[in-house]
């Protein structure tokens, strides 16, 4: 209703309608903006949302800043700046041994979620069906469903987050188009083996799919594990679109730069996708990431030397405190078991708790599942400076025996 000047009410009819689409309207806050609005509103400690405080390259922001004052700031290319495409290309090549031609197999868009929405709607039509693994990123799931597609879901088992050959045989058909596969995988700190790729591989051969491969942590493999990506595989090379993003490799994620790496054929829908989302993309930052890029390999295994240390130093204080922590192989963060302290209320309860009485926050797992979803896992992030790692460590330490015993 408004009031009009002479004090009399009236209905504005657009404002009465039911919301034109029924995916978007009815998803709720994304929990990492939930969680992260409980601890701010708590004063609690955010071990939830996976952002870096510290460690970012320099010389990169410097090149951001030079391209700024001094490079192009118009629109660049729709498919990206050469310089970043022929970085993406080379980076394929130094890391994976991948021969990919820049001209017409790279496309830089705004983030690796613009990169996931552009090749879901521009891969999937409707009727498709769609192959998740969960737990899942939670954008995967709404922008399928936008697209038309009929999700089908295998649920990843512990202890180590794995799929069987029964598991994808209940999946696969011939309604089969594409297959989402998030490796490393966030939430689950998981790196999938040769093994599971190449069982995974020759269900998306027989069934003649492709596959949207979310490779974002790709540099972020610990333990002496190597990321195999799946484009790598016999008989993938044409099937799969790699997605990476600058944010994650250079933890710098509110830059927004993410890269897709695919053969012609999926590439030219996936850029008309793209083309009426954003467009384009920042060109300084694009150059700063084509620096990146080829920056000496030291860089890359520093990084992820660094981020396994931050992991060791967060693991063994949540054993100290009671927690069964699970195997983190990769990515930003690593995964607690509950019912190990005796908790028995769900992961979402936890976690809500843990931030208003503990005063730290973390992210319950089940939230990364539509469909039979484990609730007895928390995620804690670790790409943190020390300083907020041990007041953390130190709050889970004090408030947690007494948040159990209430």
């Amino acid at each position: 209703m408004i009031v009009l000047r002479d004090g009399h009410r009236a209905a504005i009819p657009w404002l009465a309608m039911t919301p034109a689409n029924s995916t978007f309207s009815a998803l709720g806050t994304t929990i990492f903006e939930v969680m992260s609005r409980l601890a701010e509103q708590h004063g609690a400690v955010n071990l939830g949302q996976g952002f870096p405080d510290e460690g970012y390259p320099q010389d990169v922001l410097a090149k951001a800043a030079e391209e700024t004052l001094t490079g192009w700031n118009q629109y660049p290319s729709m498919m990206g700046v050469p310089e970043l495409r022929q970085a993406v290309a080379e980076h394929g090549s130094r890391f994976y041994g991948l021969d990919l031609d820049w001209s017409t197999e790279t496309l830089v868009t705004s983030g690796a979620t613009e990169a996931l929405a552009a090749c879901l709607l521009g891969l999937v039509e409707p009727g498709d069906e769609v192959v998740l693994f969960q737990p899942l990123y939670d954008c995967y799931l709404p922008i399928v469903r936008r697209g038309g597609g009929v999700p089908r879901f295998v649920n990843l088992r512990l202890p180590d987050w794995s799929f069987t050959r029964e598991d994808l045989e209940a999946v696969f058909n011939e309604r089969t188009r594409v297959v989402v596969l998030n490796n490393p995988l966030n939430p689950a700190a998981k790196v999938f083996s040769r093994e599971e790729l190449e069982l995974l591989a020759e269900f998306v051969i027989a069934h003649d799919a492709a596959v949207v491969c979310d490779e974002v942590y790709e540099h972020l493999v610990f333990d002496g594990r190597r990321h195999v990506p799946l484009m790598t595989l016999p008989g993938m090379r044409d099937r799969c679109a790699k997605v990476g993003s600058a944010g994650k490799t250079f933890s710098l994620t509110g830059w927004k730069v993410g890269y897709v790496s695919a053969a012609p054929n999926l590439l030219q829908p996936i850029a008309k996708a793209h083309q009426f989302l954003t467009f384009t993309t920042p060109p300084n930052l694009q150059q700063a990431v084509a620096f990146g890029l080829r920056k000496d390999a030291s860089y890359f295994t520093d990084l992820a030397a660094f981020m396994a240390g931050q992991r060791d130093k967060l693991s063994a204080g949540l054993r100290e405190v009671g927690f069964e922590v699970l195997e983190s192989a990769g990515t930003y963060f690593v995964d607690v078991e509950l019912t190990s302290l005796g908790w028995t209320a769900g992961d979402v309860e936890f976690c809500q708790r843990l931030v208003r009485e503990v005063g730290v926050a973390a992210v319950p797992i089940s939230a990364f599942y539509d469909q039979d979803p484990l609730t007895n896992v928390a995620r804690f992030c670790f790409c943190k400076r020390d300083a907020t790692i041990e007041l953390g460590l130190e709050r889970l330490a004090a408030g947690l025996p007494n948040m159990l015993a209430g």
